[in-house]
């Protein structure tokens, strides 16, 4: 009889111990449940674009150009002789003049309108599709100082139309001239430079990192790349 009891009592208190440690169990899961289901996740994309915006207009590149415009004219006698054309220079007739030009060409890119339409990723890789940059011609200073003139006795000196004329040939030359550079790549490497360690702080390593334009730009492209109103405050200075 005392075994029994015995027996029935140790059932007892090893049926209480199951319950109490299942109960333990439930309760210590349930708040690590809750706490992962109401955790907020964060959004990398929303984070990403919101630090790029904040780069607003990122100055990438800068060229500084010297330049020295060269006019070269001769006073010659044109007429016509027996049914021919004639045209002979006229000795100590030339003129020669050569006009010193400095100017600053800067590119920056404005990442006001940036958003997730420029951003293609995946969960290794990550593309950044660069607003097309903008060209700005910063400076632009005639030495007049440097000015170098050759006129024969018999020609008059260059009027100061004639040399203003000139001075704008010469910087319509150096807005040319900009299309045959590598300011297009310069922008995007120096784009890279600053977005690339943003972009590694979210988790991206470098080697999968692609920073782009949206296209190749040809010569012609970039010219109209260029704020024209710099170019028409410079030829006023």
């Amino acid at each position: 009889m005392k075994k029994d009891i015995n027996h029935r009592m140790k059932t007892t208190l090893t049926i209480l111990a199951a319950v109490m440690s299942l109960a333990f169990c439930s309760c210590g899961s349930k708040p690590a449940e809750k706490e992962k289901a109401t955790k907020p996740a964060v959004d990398t994309m929303a984070v990403m674009v919101m630090q790029v915006q904040r780069c607003s207009k990122l100055y990438t590149t800068e060229y500084r150009v010297h330049k020295v415009l060269t006019h070269d004219d001769k006073l010659e006698m044109k007429g016509k002789l027996a049914g021919h054309d004639y045209n002979i220079p006229v000795p100590l007739g030339k003129r020669k003049v050569a006009i010193p030009i400095d100017a600053t060409i800067k590119a920056y890119i404005d990442f006001a309108s940036f958003s997730s339409d420029n951003v293609q990723r995946d969960s290794t890789h990550i593309r950044i599709t660069l607003p097309d940059p903008h060209i700005v011609l910063t400076s632009s200073r005639i030495d007049h100082n440097a000015i170098k003139q050759y006129v024969a006795l018999t020609r008059r000196d260059f009027s100061d139309e004639e040399l203003t004329s000139y001075e704008r040939q010469g910087r319509d030359a150096i807005i040319r001239e900009i299309a045959t550079t590598d300011i297009m790549e310069q922008a995007r490497v120096s784009a890279a430079n600053t977005l690339v360690p943003m972009l590694q702080k979210l988790g991206y390593r470098p080697e999968n990192i692609t920073i782009a334009f949206s296209r190749n730009f040809s010569g012609k492209d970039i010219i109209h790349l260029i704020d024209k109103t710099t170019v028409e405050n410079a030829k006023k200075r």
